[in-house]
């Protein structure tokens, strides 16, 4: 009974851990105009760099800005802190 008492524990955790919220902040330009924005999105699924660039790429390039790099992914944590900085591209994409 403790082992599976201490699997479903283990199980439980994992879950909750799966539903964090993630963001990524990024940079991104577009050309002729040369514009350059850095911004922050909410990313889905698996929460690292290389899932926050293939989702934010085409979500970018849908709005013609080209995705220069992702800075780096985080939790609700870290979102109050980058929204000024974000501007007009907080959670835009």
């Amino acid at each position: 009974m403790k082992h599976l008492s201490f699997s479903f524990l283990l199980l439980m955790l994992g879950t909750v851990g799966a539903n964090a919220a993630c963001y990524a902040d990024y940079k991104a330009k577009q050309d002729n105009p040369l514009r350059l924005h850095y911004g922050v999105a909410e990313v889905s699924g698996e929460c690292t760099v290389g899932s926050a660039e293939d989702q934010l790429r085409d979500r970018l390039s849908g709005n013609d800005w080209q995705l220069l790099n992702v800075l780096g992914v985080f939790d609700d944590a870290g979102l109050d802190e980058r929204k000024d900085s974000a501007g007009d591209y907080f959670l835009r994409f």
